[in-house]
């Protein structure tokens, strides 16, 4: 059997591995290799002026959590904080890992950034693999 591989783009963190619904976590369960991009989110004004160290920092505390919680479900993930750009976060990321899934945990549409607005049909349009999009309760980590 082929090895399975799944991409999850954090744009937010549960507030533990519990929260994450049952559906998330037989994914994460069932996947043979695990990658976590924590795409950069800045201000449109931060983005601008490429004063974007403060969304690199949030970015990583985000994804420091969701390897965190990647653990306690037992899996041994990967991962890194992508660029500014959510469209090229996810093809950088697309382009090293390969994914046969991509999870996609951003802020829900009324949290949403100017960046994530139109993301999901975006990558519908222009990915050939299954992406499935969720949304956790929880903390909203920037």
């Amino acid at each position: 059997m082929a090895e399975s591989r799944l991409l999850i783009a954090a744009g937010q963190a549960a507030a533990s591995a519990e929260e994450l619904p049952f559906g998330v976590r037989l994914l994460i369960e069932a996947a043979d290799q695990v990658m976590v991009i924590a795409p950069m989110l800045p201000k449109r004004f931060e983005w601008l002026s490429s004063a974007t160290d403060e969304a690199r920092e949030q970015a990583a505390e985000r994804l420091d959590s969701v390897l965190d919680q990647l653990g306690q479900l037992g899996a041994q993930p990967e991962g890194e904080v992508g660029a500014d750009d959510p469209l090229l976060a996810f093809d950088d990321a697309i382009a090293k890992f390969d994914p046969h899934h991509l999870l996609i945990n951003l802020r829900s549409e009324d949290l949403a950034g100017w960046q994530e607005r139109g993301l999901l049909e975006s990558l519908h349009q222009r990915l050939r693999i299954p992406v499935t999009f969720f949304d956790v309760p929880g903390r909203l980590l920037p």
